[in-house]
């Protein structure tokens, strides 16, 4: 494709991005329009802005590659981000989490929860962990988005990411929600017309069908490299061998981690908030699904094919033709669909990034403006965002910092760590702030706490994949992690402190329960 054509694609694109963004800025009118859209967001325009703000670079070129490279059995991931993701959190999480929020007044996840417990200590808490630890995952999907264009388009890593970020700043900082719920809906069509063609295309191109695609696939089992055979691998449509290290990171980091996790993302639950009523909610449960399983599974599903191209026309595996598994999917799209496609599935790669950031940035800001700082700007006027608009600023700058930090084949991972640590964290905390009116504030800010540290202290001492490169139990007691037993160090956090975690609410607050009752009745005797 011409330099010319490419060009008038990408300005067409960017017009319509920056046009939705100034519709959102003309729209927004107080802190409310811009924090919630007015509560009164479409429901169809919440479902898509819900699919596209889940569905980032992560999982179509961080997890495309991972499936490219280990096979198929990452489709319970899919699997989970619809029934949990979707279906879960729509029915049981979102209805109630719009209830709660109108009851409340509340305008973000961390008030949410802080106006509920009655605690400005829970509030902060959940505000800071947000401000502080969302810019990883953001300059994970940042990276995505960046390493596909710079391998995809042999343009500048460095000029790409600046370009990149600066477009998604300037709606987000404009026009609010409203502009990225805006955009969010543009991009979600996108992404899904364009995993469409990419399926069909690849079996065209490919002269086979689906039975016939999966039986070269499995028949391919001998080829597995002998470094990925050694951690389980046994083949591309078939499970990790049970409990090898392969097992451990698909199954408790990734499929764990991620459909879990996804219940307790900040970002996602406050588009519960957006809508009047709680009838919205379940007419956006069909297009969430329908959005989820179609562009997730078609990547997933691909991924795993990549390998068949590639032994076709190169006669070595897709892990073979490149050592980054994050730049497995650009270059098999470079080599495998035609030019103009290039094109439009870079589009579809900034769509994924940009609905996924927008939304990242606007929470962090929000955490700041709102939670960390509500009097900043407010003094003169209790309407202004300017706040908000400066946590925005900042977390857009923090994350592009972060960025250059970050290595090779980290996009996954770095999904799956997020994720975890916020399931670990927020889940038990807002699943009784839901369900269960006896939790109390101090459980539920002790749960807070015990999620959080017992993450990060996972993975800096117990769980290799993240302690190794850290380096901190290294340098303290002069090994990568503390337990140098398998399969200890291969088991991912959250499967320690996500029960801590939901055990000190429930305990503390039983234990507080019962203490009241006691006295109660010493009362009245």
């Amino acid at each position: 494709m011409s330099t010319l054509t490419l060009g008038v694609i990408v300005i067409i694109y960017i017009f319509f991005v920056v046009w939705l963004g100034y519709l959102g800025y003309r729209r927004t009118k107080d802190s409310t329009d811009f924090l919630l859209g007015g509560r009164k967001t479409n429901p169809f325009v919440m479902a898509l802005s819900y699919g596209a703000t889940f569905i980032s670079t992560s999982a179509i070129v961080g997890f495309g590659g991972f499936a490219a490279t280990f096979g198929m059995g990452i489709q319970w991931l899919c699997l989970l981000n619809m029934l949990v993701g979707v279906v879960v959190a729509f029915i049981f999480f979102g209805k109630r989490t719009r209830k709660l929020g109108a009851q409340h007044n509340a305008h973000t996840f961390s008030q949410l929860l802080g106006l509920h417990y009655g605690s400005t200590a829970v509030q902060k808490f959940v505000a800071a962990l947000i401000f502080l630890g969302m810019p990883l995952y953001a300059a994970v999907v940042m990276k995505g988005g960046a390493v596909f264009l710079e391998e995809m388009f042999n343009i500048n890593y460095d000029f790409a990411l600046l370009i990149f970020t600066l477009i998604v700043a300037g709606y987000v900082i404009s026009g609010g929600i409203k502009g990225v719920l805006y955009t969010d809906a543009l991009q979600a069509v996108i992404m899904f017309l364009s995993m469409g063609f990419l399926l069909v295309w690849f079996y065209h191109t490919m002269g086979f069908g689906f039975a016939e695609g999966n039986r070269q696939l499995t028949a391919i089992a001998s080829m597995v490299p002998e470094k990925y055979a050694a951690l389980g691998h046994q083949g591309w449509t078939a499970m990790p061998k049970m409990a090898s290290p392969q097992w451990f990171t698909l199954v408790t980091s990734l499929i764990l981690g991620v459909g879990i996790g996804c219940l307790a993302q900040p970002q996602l639950a406050v588009r519960f908030m957006m809508v009047e009523s709680s009838k919205q909610i379940n007419r956006g449960i069909l297009i969430g699904c329908l959005f989820i399983f179609f562009t997730v599974g078609t990547v997933y599903h691909i991924g795993p094919l990549t390998n068949l191209y590639f032994l076709k026309n190169d006669g070595v595996l897709a892990s073979q033709m490149i050592n980054d598994l994050d730049k497995i999917i650009p270059l098999f799209i470079s080599r495998a669909l035609p030019s103009w496609f290039s094109a439009v599935f870079m589009l579809c790669i900034l769509s994924a990034s940009m609905s996924t950031l927008s939304s990242h940035f606007h929470t962090m800001g929000a955490a700041f403006g709102v939670d960390i700082f509500p009097t900043l700007g407010r003094k003169r006027d209790k309407k202004s965002t300017i706040g908000v608009r400066f946590g925005v600023t900042c977390s857009i700058i923090f994350s592009y910092i972060i960025c250059y930090t970050l290595s090779a084949n980290i996009i996954a991972r770095g999904t799956a760590l997020f994720m975890g640590i916020c399931a670990a964290t927020f889940l038990p905390a807002y699943f009784c702030s839901l369900y269960w009116k006896r939790a109390t504030r101090t459980a539920a800010l002790a749960s807070l706490w015990t999620g959080a540290l017992t993450s990060i202290f996972a993975m800096a001492f117990l769980h290799r994949a993240e302690a190794a490169p850290l380096g901190i139990c290294k340098a303290l007691f002069g090994r990568d992690v503390l337990i140098d037993v398998y399969p200890w160090y291969a088991i991912d956090p959250i499967v320690f402190s996500l029960p801590l975690s939901v055990a000190a609410i429930v305990i503390l607050s039983l234990c507080r329960n019962n203490k009241h009752n006691a006295r109660q009745r010493c009362e009245h005797s």
